[in-house]
């Protein structure tokens, strides 16, 4: 991630603008930081010019492993930002804000 993405990614605030937080947030982080490492490692095999079904071995496994952060992201969304939104006037916007996340994740 470049600086400017990195910025993006910091700067961004949810819309529906709610307050409490996500309980899953270190284990996100904590799982993007090994995966992090783990696509480096995929670069220097690469730059070492190991084997393709090597490379293509450990590019489906960072992938598998994406899906599963993923996955724990949208269930702390829906658990915390979602459910809460229900009892609130800004569900509207919470529903288009998952739909449209959803649509960015699903392609």
């Amino acid at each position: 991630m470049n600086d400017h993405e990195h910025n993006q990614v910091e700067k961004h605030e949810h819309s529906h603008g709610h307050t409490h937080p996500h309980k899953q947030r270190k284990q996100v982080t904590n799982r993007l930081a090994r995966i992090e490492g783990h696509v480096r490692s995929i670069k220097e095999m690469s730059d070492n010019g190991r084997d393709c079904p090597d490379i293509l071995l450990q590019i489906a496994a960072v992938k598998k492993a994406l899906d599963a952060v993923a996955k724990v992201v949208l269930k702390d969304h829906l658990e915390h930002c979602v459910v809460s939104s229900v009892q609130d006037e800004q569900r509207n916007q919470v529903l288009s804000d998952l739909q449209k996340a959803l649509d960015n994740y699903i392609r």
